[in-house]
């Protein structure tokens, strides 16, 4: 795994291994999706409890990869499994197929909660919620291009799947980035149509956008990058204005931070009201979700009322409007928003996540003493409950200054962890839940005690 890393650790989950070359004969690389993938295979869980996991071979470790930050009540928490079996058991059916009051009782918790949300449509996936945002952005303003920002990640289609993390010598300057897809068999048409910015950089970005406002739509942001680089207040600030005089609307993609930072995600914490909101992870509560919300006079485009019906052979269609079309088998699925509304639930009672606020800010100052105390600059960089353990000693502002620290000694680190029993996958951010308690936030400190005398010596 690395130079550090001991053979034993290598036996301890040599079950792991032989599943990973077993599902590799069917499935691609071994994994559904490549998040789930690092060198030289990744782990295979069988079980998780609270802030734990268990892999097949036995171990058990401290989850902080929380399912990439979707399980804030931490691995199966008793009145999340109640709320989804009453919801199941007491209705008789999984789905519906048609409306119910589950839609409408999230709906209204959404509006209470987020500044920037006057109505709600649902979806499954993160994803799905920002690619809805971005044709509704279009939809609403005419104009066909989206800006972005270098290092946010929206999803892995085509239009948002663009120098995410880009190799520097095809990326153009730091001060005017060139979009650079991050897949192949992406179509040329995103590239030319989408209009790249340097983050935290508002004399750039506002060059940028004056110069192609008339073809922008929309601007699509993680608030916080990766969900652990903030937006500076005077940028996002300034950024929120500009786009409003410009007539160009403003995405915040609030997947990762959505009730991590604050019931009311990175727009409370702000104070800034986007023109759309984009939700997942956490609002499923362990469930595949997303939602796209935002101000009513935009998201009336998505009602089907007076536009013409394009799946319905021989509807009358004569005097309706040109369809906003959204749709899915399974948007609102009522036992996800019985997870959802149950984790949000959880998460007001008896200041829960205050709390947990209190718990992350206690493990990144401790962490922060002991690597200084080590000889080793590093920041645990991040808001609410989510952090990164960045290796430098020099500001992060955005991906290329976070591409110019120690990323070798980090990942040594990582798979030091992970036989000491923490476990994220290496490099990753690290979410907090509030399954997570004292006794393990002693050990996860202990670890990385160890680990680092491992590494260092």
């Amino acid at each position: 795994m690395t130079k550090t890393k001991s053979a034993a650790f290598s036996d301890k989950i040599k079950t792991s291994r032989l599943m990973h070359e077993e599902a590799s004969e069917v499935i691609p690389g071994g994994v559904t999706a490549n998040i789930k993938y690092f060198a030289p295979h990744p782990i295979v869980m069988e079980e998780g409890h609270g802030s734990k996991l268990y892999d097949v071979d036995g171990n058990e470790y401290i989850d902080y990869l929380m399912c990439y930050g979707a399980l804030m009540t931490g691995h199966g928490h008793p009145e999340v499994f109640s709320a989804v079996t009453e919801q199941m058991y007491s209705k008789g059916t999984t789905i519906f197929g048609t409306p119910h009051k589950l839609e409408v009782d999230l709906a209204k918790k959404l509006v209470s909660l987020y500044p920037g949300i006057d109505q709600v449509r649902y979806c499954n996936s993160g994803m799905e919620a920002t690619l809805l945002a971005v044709r509704l952005a279009s939809a609403y303003t005419g104009k066909k291009k989206l800006a972005k920002f270098e290092g946010h990640y929206h999803g892995g289609y085509d239009q948002v799947l663009l120098s995410v993390n880009p190799e520097e010598s095809k990326a153009g300057s730091s001060s005017s980035p060139t979009p650079v897809p991050e897949s192949s068999g992406m179509s040329d048409y995103h590239t030319e149509h989408t209009i790249m910015l340097p983050f935290n950089d508002i004399e750039s970005c506002e060059k940028i956008l004056r110069t192609h406002a008339d073809d922008i739509s929309a601007l699509i942001m993680e608030p916080v990058q990766g969900g652990f680089i903030p937006a500076e207040k005077e940028f996002i600030t300034k950024l929120r204005a500009l786009t409003h005089e410009l007539g160009i609307l403003l995405i915040f993609d609030e997947v990762k931070t959505g009730f991590r930072l604050a019931l009311g995600g990175a727009q409370e914490m702000y104070g800034i009201l986007p023109d759309l909101t984009t939700l997942g992870k956490v609002l499923g509560g362990g469930f595949p979700v997303g939602a796209l919300g935002g101000r009513r006079d935009i998201m009336e485009l998505c009602s089907p009322a007076a536009s013409k019906d394009i799946l319905t052979a021989g509807d009358d269609n004569q005097n309706k409007r040109e369809a906003f079309f959204h749709s899915g088998t399974y948007n609102g699925h009522p036992t996800t928003l019985a997870a959802g509304l149950a984790t949000i639930h959880l998460l007001e009672k008896h200041h829960n996540l205050d709390k947990t606020f209190q718990k992350t800010e206690y493990l990144k100052k401790e962490l922060e003493k002991m690597y200084y105390s080590a000889g080793i600059p590093m920041t645990a960089m991040g808001e609410g409950t989510i952090f990164n353990i960045v290796v430098t000693d020099k500001p992060i502002k955005n991906l290329r200054q976070m591409n110019q620290s120690n990323t070798e000694l980090r990942k040594a680190i990582d798979y030091e962890l992970l036989d000491l029993g923490i476990y994220s996958k290496p490099l990753n951010r690290y979410s907090v839940s509030t399954a997570h308690d004292e006794k393990d936030l002693d050990k996860t400190l202990q670890a990385h005690y160890d680990a680092l005398q491992r590494v260092t010596n």
